[in-house]
């Protein structure tokens, strides 16, 4: 697990030998280890890296550099299953001068070509100069675990772990108007700085000197409509526990203790039991309180899975003080807003499973999006797809739909029904992110709304898709893959998954997100996922061995803040009502001050569904504000 920065030009320039000393020190929490640096002799390429050793302690410092002096490699995560790969390299005749698990990927690009790459399996983002091609490879993991950047700026090529580090190396921070307006930095692949970029998920960039080649290697292949896998519930059950067995098994190895994240939540429950079970070990689990807090604290959970594995159980009160004192650190890391402040209590959890002296977590992150975990994907099985349900069931599920409303701000207007159109269905997750966002809209300024009044956001995240995926799919599961192209790598994976962890110098592996496992979800029918009231059903059978009675009939709590507006008195509502009251939001190219102070007056007089609304906008604003701070943002 590490950190990289790295510039190519297909003409050759000079680099100075300390161009990428500040790039190194801004992302030096991703690897306190050791750092490095690379300079092509005919300056096509630099590379800077930093490195937290967790396999192949002694000699695994990167860029590696071939023996033959033709490839240059970096590699930011872990691969696994190395063991076995490297074996067989080595009966090619391959020779490796690490016991880095990163090595594989140069041979395998030698022998294969970039057809090679494909056999990798894990988290990572890879970095690849082939140097008698004066070719350089940019290539991220299937699902986007880790990140990836890049820039075409002032006739080169920027790539980085995190966007500081482009910044630190030249890349100028602006805003990007038109990707926060079209709410692209979640939906698509921009970011919040004009000029950058992320890899997609599952792609990979090859850059010579005619110019750059995007290929998407790998995607999610839902099962067509009204196809059937030739195996009965029970076998559906049993291949899905043996494909978890085996990814947590590989997310097992590691020069270093692992400890376990626990939420008290299914997924990192069965986690742990069925660690503790591979491993025959007690193991450490580390939980993240909000001090009892009545709908958000899932403490007493905790407890008892801790209980049940004999796990050794440490526990991290965060408070309303403790989200306020650590809100600018955390937006630092994450580089982009966020609506709750539950990704401030991650960073917080995080730091302290370092202090504790460990270097890498299993987590339970990523299955409500590969077992459909959400309740809007359990509107769209109700309303599109109930076939092999209780019909009783579904009829008092489509009761509870017909009578919900009132949760969002008004003034929303819907901008999802082109989408609508040409799929011939809604997508409920679409129409919960237009309800929650639109509101936005009311906020901005006269000159900012009609600078982007068209943009037609869904629009264009739509026509972006892999039309090919969508075709013949499932409503439910046409609606998962959207998550999966968006707000799974951009947001979640972002705020709650390796920013946070990388902030505390900390690997977090989710075997959940293993693409063997997400293959196999995939060819799962919509009634094994969404069971009437129940998610994840396939996934709560399949690890129902390894989990206490409690958890299993438990029903899904979102990892959820208790909203700022709702403690008007603590000091995290008193940090965004500074910001937003004081002259931090004048600076800010996008929103009315007047309306948004209003919008904040107004918040603590709503209905408490609303109240949550509106303290998702205000924390965006806020956000902003301390971003465009922190960052030098013109």
């Amino acid at each position: 697990m590490c950190g990289y920065v790295g510039i190519f030009s297909a003409v050759p320039r000079e680099f100075s030998p300390n161009i990428f000393d500040q790039a190194l020190q801004s992302i030096y929490h991703r690897g306190p280890d050791s750092n490095n640096t690379w300079f092509d002799p005919k300056g096509h390429v630099a590379f800077g890296y930093v490195r937290l050793g967790l396999v192949g302690l002694s000699n695994g410092t990167q860029p590696i550099v071939a023996d033959q002096g033709d490839l240059v490699l970096m590699v930011n995560g872990e691969l696994y299953d190395y063991q076995r790969i490297r074996a067989e390299l080595e009966g090619e005749g391959c020779r490796f001068k690490t016991s880095s698990d990163s090595e594989i990927a140069m041979h395998l690009y030698r022998l294969y070509g970039m057809n090679g790459l494909k056999r990798l399996r894990g988290e990572f983002s890879i970095m690849l100069y082939d140097r008698q091609r004066n070719l350089l490879v940019a290539m991220r993991d299937r699902l986007g675990v880790k990140p990836l950047y890049y820039a075409q700026y002032n006739g080169a090529w920027y790539f980085g772990s995190e966007v500081k580090a482009i910044l630190a190396a030249g890349v100028p921070a602006e805003w990007d108007y038109e990707s926060y307006a079209s709410r692209a930095f979640v939906l698509r692949d921009g970011t919040l700085f004009k000029h950058i970029r992320s890899v997609q998920p599952g792609t990979w960039m090859i850059i010579d000197g005619s110019g750059v080649q995007r290929e998407r290697y790998w995607d999610f292949d839902y099962l067509p409509k009204n196809h059937t896998l030739d195996l009965n519930e029970e076998e559906m059950i049993e291949s899905v526990r043996e494909a978890i067995e085996e990814s947590l098994t590989l997310r097992l190895h590691a020069d270093v203790p692992i400890g376990v994240c626990l939420s008290g939540g299914l997924d990192s429950s069965a986690m742990l039991g069925l660690a503790t079970q591979l491993t025959g070990q007690k193991l450490n689990a580390f939980h993240l309180s909000f001090g009892g807090d009545d709908g958000y604290d899932e403490s007493k959970y905790a407890e008892i899975v801790a209980k049940y594995n004999e796990a050794t159980l440490h526990t991290v009160k965060v408070s309303q003080d403790d989200l306020a004192d650590n809100f600018e650190s955390t937006l630092w890391h994450t580089e982009i807003p966020f609506s709750n402040a539950h990704s401030i209590a991650k960073y917080v959890l995080c730091r302290f499973v370092q202090q504790s002296g460990y270097r890498a977590v299993i987590t339970g992150e990523g299955a409500d999006e590969v077992f459909g975990g959400y309740p809007h994907f359990r509107r769209d099985m109700v309303l599109y797809n109930n076939e092999h349900q209780d019909q009783a069931i579904i009829n008092q599920l489509r009761s509870q739909i017909k009578g919900a409303g009132g949760r969002y701000l008004d003034g929303a207007e819907d901008n999802t029904s082109w989408v609508t159109e040409q799929l011939g269905h809604g997508v409920s997750w679409l129409e919960t992110q237009a309800a929650l966002f639109n509101p936005l809209g009311e906020l901005y300024t006269e000159e900012f709304r009609s600078l982007f009044n068209k943009i037609d956001p869904y629009r264009q995240f739509f026509d972006r898709l892999n039309p090919t995926a969508l075709e013949g799919r499932d409503p439910m599961h046409r609606s998962m893959y959207m998550v999966a192209k968006s707000s799974l790598p951009n947001l979640v994976l972002t705020t709650l998954g390796d920013r946070m962890e990388m902030a505390g110098s900390l690997e977090g592996r989710p075997p959940l997100l293993d693409h063997k496992v997400v293959e196999l979800a995939c060819k799962l029918p919509v009634w094994m996922k969404v069971r009437g009231i129940t998610e994840k059903y396939v996934l709560r059978e399949a690890m129902r061995p390894y989990l206490p009675g409690a958890i299993y009939e438990r029903k899904k709590q979102y990892f959820r803040a208790p909203p700022a507006v709702l403690r008007k008195d603590g000091r995290l509502y008193q940090l965004v009502s500074d910001l937003i009251n004081g002259e931090a939001i004048s600076k800010l190219p996008f929103f009315d001050p007047n309306k948004v102070r209003k919008l904040l007056t107004d918040a603590p007089n709503m209905a408490p569904a609303q109240q949550a609304s509106a303290d998702h906008l205000l924390m965006e604003v806020a956000s902003l504000c301390l971003l465009q701070s922190r960052f030098s943002i013109s």
